[in-house]
């Protein structure tokens, strides 16, 4: 018997046990983020155009950009330098605080 959602299932499962382990250590990223407030703001959001934002962003997003600076897969000259001093660990939980960070959304009027 074939189950063709199987490896799709096991997937998300995979992905929500690792957002789950990422949300427990949102206190901890907290911390971390002191150093990252320079150029992402206390609160997430970039000090200046070229910053991205930070809050409210996923942590699966979060997560595969840092990782990919630290691994040499994606390229920026402060962020390279930065990423690749954080641990696994260190990366979820940047990652579980700032997708911890509620930002709102509103269209311009028409």
């Amino acid at each position: 018997m074939q189950f063709p959602y199987s490896a799709a299932l096991c997937g998300t499962l995979v992905l929500l046990a690792l957002a789950n382990q990422a949300v427990a250590d949102a206190a901890t990223g907290r911390d971390l983020s002191r150093g990252c407030a320079v150029c992402h703001g206390a609160n997430g959001i970039g000090t200046a155009p070229n910053n991205p934002n930070l809050a409210g962003q996923t942590e699966f997003y979060l997560i595969k950009q840092m990782q990919d600076f630290r691994d040499g897969r994606r390229e920026n000259e402060q962020m390279s330098i930065i990423a690749e001093t954080l641990t696994d660990e260190e990366i979820r939980s940047l990652a579980a605080w700032y997708s911890s960070i509620k930002i709102t959304v509103e269209l311009p009027a028409k």
